[in-house]
């Protein structure tokens, strides 16, 4: 009688991560989209509305939004995500697995790793366009370092909020809506405008809600502006989010496969 071969978690991390990343490049719609179209609304908001939004960011506009819209790639990602998982979720790829030789972490550990690489492939074409079109930030190279691991923590976290809410949406459809109020948080953050020039209420919401510290923190490793207490803020947010929606997509998934 053969018997099954025992799992290899790195090992099988690392064909989730290749069946991910070959599903992205068979069908880049969908993240096509989710990556386009931040670098899309970043010249739309530079070049439509920048002369009229100058005024609030006290120097040249792009300066001030181009660290703001670079966490609209994590942002706009966990769509594709909750998607992704949804879609294995639902067709029973899921449940196929569950009867191999696999470690089962692995198959969402391939999709949060996969998520990370098209994340930072995503921020760094948007860097890319951002200084064709005039943004000069004033970084060291430890700074940039340092901005790039914030962002891909967030990555990190809101990448397993995803994979929890793809666990639980009941078709790619409602996944694909689940997730509308994180992509919106970062219009309703400091990225775009100072908050001091919203009105109470408003000010007060995007001054406590988790992008505007994370954003801060950027524009302040990329550009010298002062960041204070928001780099104690940010991580504390991506660290909560992140085990957060860790232990949740565990418990989901451990549920799912009694």
């Amino acid at each position: 009688m053969t018997t099954l071969a025992a799992p290899r978690p790195l090992a099988d991390t690392v064909t989730m991560l290749r069946r991910n990343l070959l599903h992205a490049r068979r069908y880049p719609s969908m993240v096509f989209g989710v990556i386009v179209m931040p670098v899309i609304l970043m010249l739309v908001f530079n070049y439509v509305f920048g002369g009229a939004l100058q005024l609030s960011s006290g120097g040249k506009y792009i300066d001030y939004l181009a660290p703001g819209m670079l966490l609209m790639i994590p942002a706009y990602m966990t769509v594709s995500v909750c998607v992704a998982v949804c879609t294995d979720t639902t067709k029973g790829i899921v449940n196929r697995f569950r009867t191999m030789a696999i470690a089962q972490p692995a198959v969402l550990a391939g999709h949060v790793l996969g998520t990370l690489i098209q994340s930072f492939l995503g921020l760094t074409g948007m860097v890319l366009v951002a200084l064709l079109i005039g943004w000069r930030p004033d970084a060291s190279a430890l700074e940039w370092l340092a901005a790039a691991g914030l962002l891909g923590l967030l990555v990190f976290a809101l990448t397993w909020l995803a994979v929890a809410c793809g666990l639980l949406a009941a078709n790619p459809e409602s996944a694909s809506n689940m997730l509308f109020p994180v992509v919106l948080l970062p219009f309703l953050g400091s990225g775009l405008v100072a908050t001091e020039t919203m009105p109470v209420g408003m000010r007060q919401f995007a001054e406590y809600q988790p992008f505007t510290p994370i954003t801060e923190t950027v524009r302040g490793l990329l550009m010298g502006t002062e960041i204070g207490n928001s780099w104690i803020i940010a991580l504390a947010w991506c660290v909560g989010i992140g085990i957060a929606g860790f232990l949740w997509s565990r418990s989901i998934f451990a549920r799912r496969g009694r």
